[in-house]
């Protein structure tokens, strides 16, 4: 199904509401991916970055991200069911952001745990909205991609959180690029469906 074409009974009822809301503030998503690739770059650039800085810096990230989410989903028109997820991962940056810059004195190992199930949650949503959103545009998948890396992201952390600290800022800077340009490309493709 095209963009352009009405949507087609019987399906969730949710999509065309969800898609216009997220259409017609497209920009929210452009500027949640320039920030993520703004921290990506940074987190390659900086010279002699700690972890706890890294961590930090990403806490902070992590709410600039949640306060754009909960404005696309409060800006939105139409009812609100179909824009929570959009809200519910928009929430759980700006707690993480928050509980990072709450507690500085936590260890590394505990805000890397807040860090993954940010990122676990943050996916495993967009995977939601993508699918919520399959019968209204093609190529959904620039979301479920963007969800998916985040899951891998988080899962990840999890796993191996005791990695080195320069592999793991590059890896936290590599996850944040990748993020910005699918949320970057996502964004082109709503801005379209809103112009049309």
């Amino acid at each position: 199904m095209t963009m352009t074409q009405p949507h087609r009974p019987g399906g969730l009822g949710l999509g065309a509401p969800m898609l216009n809301a997220l259409a017609k503030n497209w920009w929210m998503l452009l500027l949640r991916g320039i920030a993520a690739i703004l921290f990506g770059v940074l987190a390659f650039v900086w010279p002699g970055l700690t972890l706890i800085t890294l961590i930090l810096l990403y806490g902070a990230f992590a709410f600039v991200d949640g306060v754009f989410a909960i404005g696309a989903a409060v800006m939105g028109h139409g009812p609100a069911a179909p824009r929570w997820w959009l809200a519910l991962a928009g929430l759980c940056g700006v707690v993480i952001g928050i509980m990072t810059f709450a507690w500085p004195g936590v260890t590394a190992l505990v805000l890397l745990i807040f860090i993954a199930s940010w990122a676990i949650v943050t996916g495993i949503l967009e995977i939601i909205g993508a699918i919520q959103l399959r019968k209204e545009i093609d190529n959904e998948w620039l979301l479920i991609l963007s969800g998916v890396i985040s899951v891998l992201f988080g899962l990840g952390l999890l796993i191996a959180p005791g990695a080195g600290a320069l592999a793991l800022v590059w890896v936290i800077g590599l996850y944040a690029i990748v993020a910005g340009v699918i949320y970057i490309a996502l964004a082109f493709r709503l801005r379209k469906h809103a112009s049309a």
